[in-house]
């Protein structure tokens, strides 16, 4: 069972999800601050670079699985033309309604 996207808690975090699902890059990077950071597997990585490489070009979608209480964690089935499918578990951090930090891995 999926969680639908207008169920997710977290404004930034519905907006940041739904420019990935949808593959919209400019409603992405609406969706976080300027300076935005982020890791992949504890690593931290190059925001451009890695959305483009695992999202944008490879087809990335999310169907998310279940979310924390205060909506700032998602455990989602996450899939792209490179990797396939996989659970991975989503942290956010929210800054002036927009996602200024996202950590994800695998679940």
């Amino acid at each position: 069972m999926t969680i639908a996207l207008d169920k997710l808690a977290e404004p930034a975090v519905r907006a940041f999800v739904g420019a990935l699902n949808s593959g919209d890059r400019a409603a992405f990077a609406a969706a976080l601050t300027p300076d935005a950071t982020m890791s992949d597997d504890g690593s931290d990585r190059d925001v451009g670079d890695w959305t483009e490489r695992e999202v944008f070009s490879s087809g990335g979608h999310m169907d998310i699985e279940s979310q924390s209480r205060d909506g700032l964690g998602l455990v989602a089935n996450y899939r792209n033309d490179t990797w396939g499918e996989m659970r991975t578990a989503w942290r956010f951090t929210v800054d002036g309604g927009k996602v200024s930090r996202f950590e994800t891995g695998q679940a």
